[in-house]
């Protein structure tokens, strides 16, 4: 049986010059599969994001090797302990962009994004009367957890920002402007936008929120809810202080909740909170009809 110790899930991204990125993306497929290791990793001509899980030993020797490679051998890895793999597959592809943002001007994260705080300043800064807080995720990822007074954006794809930003942000362009995502990565473009856009004063938490709730000063505070993550854990915790709080709202009965699931019915499998007698009562499903289509095709 495993122990929590067992296992490691490694989140990381590098933003630097990929001479060959298909064959490098191929090469790595190779080598990750050889190892092991389970989870995605996307490779680009702008660098590497990958988030893999595999035993202490697979994941210390894949970090091991990435950092041999002078292209990263810088690359800071988030860390968190495992039971088991967080994944069922192995999958590295190929990508244009490493965030899929489709801006009609190039950035350079390395020359053109916000300013990075650590957890100790981010945690200051929240604390400030004249800064504005904006969620650098996904609505649905907010809704399950945020950090205190940020804004919610109305968006179902990162490519969407660059126009929200232009129709609902622009009065704040003068103020100091504090980002933040789940690890980093999707904020050292939304600065550089931002900072595109005419924005003065742009910020970013550095390493993300999942660094955020690892550090032992600020210990996750001013976070509430918890924090959408993209393997099958779902959701982590962030906030290791008395001040936690759920703010998600279960999608049947709108009572506090902060369980994320998949509908029961895999051709729907829309993803959604639900509290735990919510969960029960529609035995897993996001409607009664999702229930009924899904025992049909079960019984023919």
């Amino acid at each position: 049986m495993s122990n929590m110790n067992d296992f490691q899930i490694l989140l990381y991204y590098k933003f630097v010059a990929i001479p060959d990125p298909e064959q490098f993306t191929a090469d790595h497929l190779d080598y990750c599969k050889r190892l092991g290791l389970k989870g995605r990793i996307l490779i680009a001509s702008e660098g590497i994001n990958g988030t893999v899980s595999g035993t202490v030993e697979q994941t210390e020797q894949y970090m091991r090797d990435l950092r041999a490679n002078p292209l990263f051998s810088d690359i800071v890895f988030k860390i968190d302990p495992a039971e088991g793999h967080a994944f069922t597959k192995m999958f590295v592809r190929h990508k244009q962009e490493l965030v899929t943002l489709r801006y009609d001007q190039p950035l350079d994260p390395n020359t053109q994004t916000g300013q990075h705080l650590s957890p100790k300043d981010f945690h200051e800064y929240l604390q400030r009367d004249d800064v504005i807080v904006l969620d650098g995720r996904t609505d649905y990822e907010y809704d399950l957890g945020h950090f205190r007074n940020a804004i919610r954006p109305n968006i179902d794809s990162f490519k969407e920002f660059p126009e929200w930003i232009e129709e609902h942000m622009s009065e704040f362009k003068d103020r100091p402007i504090l980002t933040y995502c789940t690890g980093g990565i999707r904020c050292e473009k939304l600065t550089g936008v931002m900072m595109d856009q005419g924005f003065n004063n742009v910020y970013q938490l550095d390493g993300g929120i999942v660094t955020y709730g690892k550090d032992a000063d600020v210990q996750g505070r001013l976070f509430d809810g918890k924090c959408y993550v993209f393997d099958e854990r779902i959701s982590v915790k962030i906030n290791h202080t008395d001040e936690d709080v759920i703010v998600g709202k279960c999608y049947h009965c709108n009572e506090p909740a902060d369980t994320y699931i998949n509908c029961g019915d895999d051709l729907c499998h829309r993803q959604h909170i639900v509290c735990e007698k919510c969960e029960e009562t529609h035995h897993g499903y996001c409607s009664p009809a999702c229930e009924e289509n899904d025992i049909a095709r079960t019984h023919v």
